[in-house]
């Protein structure tokens, strides 16, 4: 006898299409999660480029603004909405259950990685965009501005699966979010580092929005090459991160 339609799992590639685009449904179906991720970085942006309420090192307001926001936008998404998404997925069980499916372990965090990627495109359009409204002239090459995504969006996936599958639900949520006002903070994303009192400078400029700021701003706002101390600055905490997550990560 022939079923139709036939059972058993689907293809590996409708298999992962099929989760990528539910990471992506779940994560703009969430409110607070799409205000996090689109709207606060927009916002910022605005703001700042038309209060003068810091000096910017000899960079235009908005020169300088527009690769600090670009790095809010990675860190909010990689990092901050991943933690939290993944932690409620475990502590409902979601985790477990997608564990023992047909879906191998390895493609569902490849649909997450898809999920991050094509969120923080349109993050980094929308602040481009705006930039480029506001007077914004990037400089230096694209391409080295991707590496710098790429890298910095692994070193915060990283941390988050880290955090995600490590503490509670509820202690990830407050965790995630207060990491994520103290990076904007302390972080080179809209204050320079040289506001900073020279003995924690070079802590500041270590942490991974630190590095991926100020890498981000030497390209397009210096027009420099690949910056290579940010690259590794960054692949160090993607390697301890992924590292750490693949150590101590508990599916329930």
């Amino acid at each position: 006898m022939t079923y139709s339609p036939a059972p058993g799992a689907a293809s590996l590639p409708r298999m992962l299409v099929a989760q990528a685009a539910f990471e992506i449904k779940l994560l703009l179906r969430n409110g607070e999660q799409l205000l996090l991720t689109a709207v606060i970085p927009v916002v910022l942006l605005a703001l700042l480029s038309a209060v003068p309420a810091f000096d910017t090192a000899g960079h235009e307001r908005v020169d300088f603004l527009v690769p600090g926001i670009i790095a809010l936008s990675v860190m909010s998404t990689a990092f901050t909405s991943l933690a939290i998404a993944t932690g409620y997925e475990r502590r409902y069980g979601a985790l477990k259950r997608l564990a023992v499916s047909p879906l191998p372990r390895w493609a569902l965090l490849a649909a997450k990685a898809i999920m991050v990627s094509v969120v923080e495109a349109l993050q980094i359009a929308l602040v481009c965009g705006l930039g480029l409204a506001l007077g914004w002239r990037p400089e230096g090459s694209p391409v080295s501005v991707v590496i710098l995504v790429v890298i910095g969006t692994a070193a915060f996936a990283g941390l988050g699966l880290l955090m995600a599958g490590t503490l509670r639900a509820e202690a990830t949520l407050a965790a995630a979010n207060l990491v994520y006002l103290l990076l904007l903070v302390l972080g080179g994303v809209v204050i320079p580092f040289e506001q900073f009192p020279a003995a924690i400078r070079p802590v500041l400029e270590s942490t991974p929005t630190g590095a991926l700021a100020d890498g981000l701003r030497s390209v397009l706002a210096d027009g420099a090459g690949l910056p290579w101390r940010s690259c590794a600055v960054l692949i160090a905490w993607a390697v301890v991160g992924f590292a750490a997550a693949a150590r101590w990560f508990r599916w329930e």
